[in-house]
């Protein structure tokens, strides 16, 4: 992908069909995703925004009683519109199943089957794999002009880019083509091989299991095209020009060297990140740490000793934050880079969020106004 620079994160939402959020864990990344998507709506646009967080908190924010895996329309003081729902992965599994499947008996008798029940809910990937189901479907349906998605935390930087082939490689499995290949002709010596293998791993796992697992491969014949054909046009939008990909980080070390990694991995699959949100940045002092120290010395044992060493604890955080963000815009000199401050309290309502908003959408790369 070809990344076009934005001037401004408000340029971002106004020239972008797709904005995925990404990041490790506890960085505000959800509340950054519904920001982005309040801002959208603000802007005029028919917003919808995707959650995997499954905290009642955001549906607090958003002022509705629950999310789930429908779109939710939300009301607020803007010219726009605002949808959000929060990822059920097995309901859109489900989901997939039906539209892939060539009627409703296949479909039914996939979605029965226990196996499929323990794959849909454990498989390594498949929260990712429908994050980016989930997102398709909301981008071709035409009802929004901006989707969102906040994508599930991990340190594998390539694991939502590398989701759309997660139901490929399971269809690519050579059991999968032993199972579901005729009895007949060539394929009896593969079949009798297959066979044996399977009475070993039952031995293991319980023919239970396993003649479970061989009803769920055979029940999934023919649909192979189909899911094939739907990775590849996810894998086109993910790289479309108009997606962008927003980094989402804070100061500390640790959430530094994650977004660094993350970078190093975006660019290896030949993509970018358009921004790089740092929150709960502490205020830019004038003083340096070298006269906080000073006034240490001078103060210390006087009444206002305290305060002058609270002063340098907090100079020397805000210095050491400061500069492990500019080793972030190194790793990402592209991107626009949007500094967050720290706020007094949780955002806990729609006034949450339009703050958060606000502060997205006034930077310009450097320190958001508070």
């Amino acid at each position: 992908m070809t990344e076009t620079s934005v001037a401004d994160y408000q340029d971002l939402i106004q020239s972008r069909r797709v904005i995925i959020c990404c990041g490790t864990g506890g960085v505000g990344k959800t509340t950054t995703s519904a920001a982005t998507a309040v801002a959208a709506a603000q802007a005029g646009k028919r917003a919808a925004v995707v959650t995997i967080d499954p905290a009642k908190r955001l549906a607090d924010a958003l002022g509705i009683a629950e999310l789930d895996n429908t779109p939710r329309l939300i009301d607020g003081p803007w010219p726009g519109s605002l949808s959000a729902l929060m990822l059920d992965t097995k309901s859109t599994f489900d989901e997939v199943v039906r539209r892939h499947a060539h009627d409703d008996a296949q479909a039914e008798k996939i979605i029965g089957n226990r196996f499929y029940r323990n794959v849909s809910g454990t498989l390594s990937g498949t929260q990712d794999y429908m994050a980016v189901e989930k997102l398709n479907e909301l981008h071709d349906s035409g009802d929004y002009d901006l989707v969102v998605v906040d994508t599930p935390p991990t340190r594998d930087a390539l694991a939502f880019l590398e989701a759309p082939k997660l139901l490929s490689r399971l269809l690519d499995n050579p059991i999968y083509r032993i199972v579901t290949a005729p009895n007949r002709g060539p394929f009896k010596v593969i079949n009798t091989a297959a066979q044996q293998v399977l009475r070993q791993l039952a031995r293991v796992v319980g023919a239970t299991v396993v003649d479970e697992a061989v009803a769920f491969f055979q029940a999934f014949e023919g649909m192979e095209d189909g899911f094939r054909d739907r990775a590849n046009a996810t894998l086109e939008l993910l790289g479309d020009d108009r997606t962008a990909f927003v980094l989402v980080a804070s100061p500390r070390a640790d959430t530094i060297d994650e977004a660094r990694y993350f970078l190093r991995r975006l660019h290896r699959a030949e993509l970018d990140a358009s921004a790089v949100v740092v929150n709960r940045m502490l205020p830019q002092l004038s003083t340096t740490p070298e006269r906080a120290a000073e006034l240490v010395g001078a103060l210390a044992g006087s009444a206002a000793g305290p305060a002058a060493q609270a002063l340098a604890d907090l100079t020397a955080t805000a210095t050491g934050d400061d500069l492990r963000v500019a080793e972030l815009q190194d790793a990402a000199p592209d991107a626009l880079t949007v500094r967050v401050p720290m706020l007094p309290d949780d955002v806990h309502d729609i006034d949450g969020l339009a703050e958060i908003a606000r502060l997205l959408t006034k930077s310009r790369g450097g320190q958001t106004p508070a």
